[in-house]
């Protein structure tokens, strides 16, 4: 599938599915569908790999150390993984609570420095043995007198179309007939990819709410104002007062484009063009959002095209965050779709909670 189409690696944190070496109380289950689909399209480079289990295939007998000496290694903050007490970089830190902390192996749902040490070195075990396979294919060319360059020549490569992969194991028959895949606009960091839809200008001439007030602003979730966000107490009290502290700022955070009061009015996104129609909106934060933010809001206006859209029509999908506005093309409350593109408008009036949308995604 190479270059510029890299394989798909799932990093889960938990256990392989019906091969448990770790006791139940670890809350160790992981997660079936991305096994099953692992086993189906490997050889078209999806890989899933389960932290947990690669902890218990190394020989450690973490059931005995749960059960007769209560040690839970998977707990928040629990230092050492059975095998080690601290990373490689931390060996020689002489301050002990940096040592203990750069020893956790999970900080809570998230791995610690001790957990990623480990799946860092899993991924660059995984891409060196790839890389010295290429290499030996690539001196087998050589020898047989051919150039590698014939061989892998970009322009042989196949066209991958939906086509050409297998019927979809875990997917909507409404959704899996197109060759491309979602769009999707995220204010959450970091985010790489195209965007999809976009918001538009408020001044712009095709924008179908010109002249109205269109001033929601993005948000984010402490880390670009608060150095320490997400950062432990002791990495903290270790930083604090050195020059290189900025190396703390944590990268991961919630995000969103936000509206606080009817004075936010309006925001117009403008859609990508659409095949099937699909329209969902996500909410910010929290894992079942949805329903109180959109759903049951008597204080948001959502119009498609500027026809306004029955909340009764919409559903939670696919998960608590995000609302489904629309299935497809000739839904019950959808304005008639072009092919060309859409609009959505989200207007605010008498909130009293602020209303944050992370993600929109269409098809």
């Amino acid at each position: 599938m190479l270059p510029r189409q890299p394989p798909v690696h799932v990093f889960n944190t938990f256990e392989l599915p019906g091969k448990p070496h770790l006791p139940a109380d670890t809350d160790a289950g992981g997660s079936l569908m991305e096994y099953t689909l692992a086993r189906y399209y490997a050889k078209y480079g999806y890989n899933a790999f389960y932290m947990r289990s690669g902890y218990a295939k190394g020989g450690y007998d973490y059931t005995t150390a749960f059960k007769e000496n209560e040690v839970n290694h998977f707990e928040a903050n629990h230092v050492g993984d059975g095998y080690h007490t601290v990373t490689r970089y931390g060996e020689n830190e002489e301050d002990p609570n940096r040592k203990s902390s750069l020893g956790v192996l999970m900080r809570n749902w998230h791995p610690g420095p001790l957990a990623f040490q480990f799946v860092a070195d899993t991924f660059s075990y995984i891409y060196a043995k790839a890389m010295l396979e290429a290499l030996d294919r690539i001196e087998e060319e050589m020898n047989n007198g051919k150039d590698p360059l014939d061989t892998w020549s970009a322009k042989k490569r196949k066209i991958m179309l939906k086509t050409s992969l297998p019927e979809p194991k875990v997917c909507d028959p409404l959704y899996c007939t197109v060759d491309e895949a979602p769009g999707c606009i995220n204010y959450e960091r970091p985010t790489y990819g195209w965007w999809g839809a976009k918001v538009e200008d408020p001044n712009d001439n095709f924008n179908p709410h010109k002249g109205e007030v269109q001033c929601w602003e993005p948000w984010l979730d402490g880390q670009e104002k608060d150095l320490w966000h997400g950062v432990p107490k002791q990495d903290q009290a270790f930083f604090e007062d050195r020059d290189d502290k900025e190396v703390c700022r944590h990268l991961d955070g919630c995000g969103a484009i936000s509206a606080t009061s009817k004075d936010n009015g309006s925001v117009v996104f403008r859609l990508p063009k659409q095949e099937v129609g699909l329209v969902v909106l996500c909410g910010c934060c929290g894992k079942d959002i949805a329903t109180e933010m959109f759903l049951n809001n008597p204080d948001i206006e959502i119009r498609y095209n500027s026809q306004l859209l029955d909340p009764t029509t919409w559903d939670i999908w696919p998960n608590g965050k995000c609302v489904r506005l629309l299935k497809k093309f000739g839904a019950a409350s959808a304005a008639a779709a072009t092919t060309g593109h859409n609009y959505l408008s989200v207007k605010v009036q008498n909130i009293t909670e602020p209303v944050r949308i992370s993600h929109l995604i269409t098809l």
